[in-house]
């Protein structure tokens, strides 16, 4: 099997699986505005040139080759070569059939305990709350016959203090929120609210409605809710406040939400993936390949499984495809050894991923040989935006933005031709091998799907990086149906699904209650 898309224009377009291939006519979603890249809009990428840029990395063509094969060589670890793509989809094929099985994996492979799908009869008001940035959102969502009919958001702020500190500081504030959110909506007091909590950290499930936090990330570092669950701290301060008419019957995280919310959108949706500043998948599994179930079975066919790629690696299983780079990059971030592979692929790593490179190619003077070393980017200074600004040059090729990024970040007066081929060749790489990677796990699970599931599978997705870079998107669609080829997939941006997918799950939550008195 070849896993590299190649050079030769017919070839790539002929695997092409674009928004326009593989949509069904009959899709009732807004698929317009939902496969329409924010950054770069399909229809300016017509031109043949254009479309060719979209699938190869622009060749250095540098004036001195002896300086250009020391480079090839400095990054030559980036290309992800067809044998090494064959090994990480066994490696990952693996590492879910052994935490399938309660086996030692990297892969967490978290049961949700969300057995179904929105089918179309969900019908009601709920709220959610989603907790995981610097923002809290609090959500009252009314829902009829599967459709949201009406939505009312209220933001409230989430400062240092109360994500680094004592977790029940945190919690009692998060109550807070609630119960104001409630009289400001004027909840009826005398009626029971049914509530989804998306919690975006890795936590463990034994029930729909139970999730102990395995650990914080991103900003958040409140160290005594860890190993506790979270649904019971907040309904203690829940209680405080007085608020017995809001029943948290669910919390998930915002990718099992993002699954949530595609489904509503398109009955066909079976994977949920968020790739953003971090980044996660879910899918459906079958439950009877799922030994981790702490309650009662009634009989259930299918589950939604979180499978927690983002730690896929951490126990050595990748090292063959980490470079010095990505030592580095580990080695500077605040939770070293672990998130492996979302150091491979996410927002929060991409630019700093970038800086270790251009850097190293500094140090060796094959990059802006005139510029001091110390007038380079700090760590952690250079966003994955500046990857997605050059990259839109790539596209466009122009040299503009890359230009103005020298200038700017790079402190350089003098900038020659090479040195702005240099940086957008190793924008390319990475955001290559990023996309080839995001798109190889999602083809083993597509793969591994049963036949009942049928062979035309949307995927629903959300994230800054699958927004707003300008190629890796493409990509990433690209590889999917290169590498399932049996399958008619389509991406599709489900936006907001951490917010409203928890409404929904709580839609379910409270439809199962009722089926299984």
């Amino acid at each position: 099997m070849s896993y590299d898309v190649g050079y030769d224009t017919t070839h790539q377009l002929s695997n092409q699986p674009t928004s326009q291939q593989n949509s069904n006519d009959d899709d009732d979603s807004d698929s317009d505005s939902n496969n329409v890249d924010i950054s770069v809009n399909v229809s300016e990428c017509v031109r043949e040139r254009e479309v060719f840029q979209m699938y190869q990395i622009e060749q250095l063509q540098l004036c001195d080759p002896e300086k250009q094969q020391r480079i090839e060589a400095l990054l030559n670890g980036l290309h992800l070569t067809d044998d090494a793509l064959e090994r990480i989809r066994q490696v990952f094929r693996e590492e879910m059939d052994l935490a399938l099985k309660m086996q030692p994996s990297s892969l967490q492979m978290e049961n949700t305990y969300i057995p179904e799908l929105p089918d179309g009869t969900e019908s009601g008001t709920y709220l959610a709350m989603d907790l995981g940035g610097t923002n809290l959102r609090v959500l009252l969502m009314t829902l009829e016959q599967g459709q949201v009919l009406d939505e009312i958001v209220q933001y409230y702020p989430l400062p240092e203090n109360l994500r680094i500190g004592d977790g029940d500081v945190l919690f009692d504030y998060l109550a807070q929120c609630v119960d104001q959110f409630a009289r400001d909506q004027e909840l009826d007091e005398d009626r029971i609210y049914s509530m989804g909590f998306t919690f975006s950290f890795p936590m463990r499930q034994s029930a729909l409605d139970s999730g102990v936090l395995v650990t914080w990330t991103k900003s958040f570092n409140c160290p005594s809710v860890v190993g506790q669950d979270a649904v019971l701290i907040l309904r203690k301060f829940l209680k405080k406040y007085n608020r017995n008419n809001i029943e948290i019957v669910a919390i998930l995280n915002d990718t099992t939400g993002t699954l949530m919310h595609g489904a509503i959108m398109d009955k066909n949706t079976r994977i949920g993936i968020v790739l953003g500043t971090g980044s996660n998948g879910c899918y459906m599994e079958r439950s009877s390949r799922v030994l981790h179930w702490e309650q009662e079975r009634h009989g259930e066919r299918h589950v939604v499984v979180d499978v927690e790629w983002g730690a896929f690696g951490d126990n050595g299983v990748l090292d063959f495809i980490k470079t010095d780079y990505d030592r580095q990059v580990d080695e500077g971030s605040l939770l070293k050894n672990s998130f492996t592979f979302e150091k491979y692929i996410s927002g929060k790593y991409l630019g700093e991923l970038c800086r270790c490179i251009l850097a190293k190619l500094h140090s060796e003077q094959l990059f802006l040989p005139q510029v001091a070393a110390d007038d380079l980017p700090q760590p952690w200074t250079f966003g994955s935006d500046n990857v997605s600004v050059i990259e839109h040059d790539t596209l466009r090729n122009g040299w503009e933005n890359v230009e103005n990024i020298l200038r700017k970040k790079f402190n350089a007066s003098e900038i020659g031709a090479d040195d702005l081929q240099v940086i957008r060749y190793v924008c390319g790489l990475i955001s290559k091998r990023a996309a080839q990677l995001v798109a190889l796990n999602t083809s083993v699970l597509l793969n591994g799907m049963s036949p009942e599931e049928g062979d035309n599978i949307t995927i629903a997705i959300d994230g800054s990086v699958y927004k707003h870079h300008p190629r890796l998107r493409q990509w990433i669609i690209d590889y999917t149906a290169l590498w399932t080829k049996d399958k008619t997939t389509k991406y599709m941006l489900a936006d907001d699904g951490s917010g409203k997918g928890a409404a929904v799950v709580a839609a379910i939550a409270e439809k199962l209650r009722r089926q299984n008195l």
